[in-house]
């Protein structure tokens, strides 16, 4: 979702740098924070800081604090990327089932399809809440895979992220990739991805 159908993780880099590095000293760049912003919010924290520094109360205020602060910041700004529209709307109306697999927290989700009036399109979300194991492990998309019924080797994921492409291998599924916050040369040695695109305009339902 984020970074796929929006266009927002420079919002949740500048909500989780601040939080870092401001509210809790850890000593790391820009770049350091976007390279560990994949999997839920607690297991980046654990990876950030290691496990025992936050309880499970801790880690969720955090969590819930970080996505306060993206969504007001966001929200003004907040719209599907180019091309996505019309892009979902023909998927639909060809029946074409689509799930959300997303690390996002339920919070940030509702959000979204709240905010956008999305929800109609989508038969099955899994949120960060709907796994025991974030991305890269495949669960977030075998999951979404199932409840709609389609056999994994039948799903295209769209991912912007490399840890997002590399569950979706381990799902044994196809991958779009959205240049939005990664470059090609980040995805080398990925044989799963079908195409590369910088927004939905170039993207066609029925060739894919």
């Amino acid at each position: 979702m984020n970074g796929t159908m929006i266009n927002d993780m420079g919002y949740h880099l500048d909500a989780w740098y601040k939080i870092l590095t401001e509210d809790l000293g850890a000593s790391l760049e820009r770049e350091a924070v976007k390279k560990q912003m994949y999997g839920k919010n607690d297991e980046l924290l654990i990876r950030i800081f290691g496990e025992g520094r936050f309880t499970a109360d801790e880690m969720a205020e955090l969590s819930v604090e970080k996505e306060r602060r993206y969504q007001q910041t966001y929200k003004p700004h907040l719209e599907l990327i180019a091309g996505l529209p019309a892009f979902l709307e023909k998927a639909y109306q060809q029946g074409i089932p689509m799930a959300i697999g997303s690390a996002a927290i339920t919070f940030n989700v509702d959000f979204v399809l709240d905010n956008l009036n999305l929800r109609h399109y989508f038969k099955a979300i899994v949120s960060a809440e709907s796994v025991q194991i974030s991305k890269p492990h495949p669960e977030t998309f075998l999951l979404a895979a199932s409840l709609i019924g389609v056999p994994p080797a039948d799903c295209i994921v769209f991912e912007d992220a490399p840890k997002g492409v590399e569950a979706a291998a381990n799902a044994g599924m196809r991958c779009v990739v959205l240049t939005t916050m990664h470059t090609r040369e980040e995805f080398e040695g990925y044989s799963n991805i079908i195409a590369f695109a910088d927004d939905y305009t170039t993207l066609d339902v029925d060739a894919l």
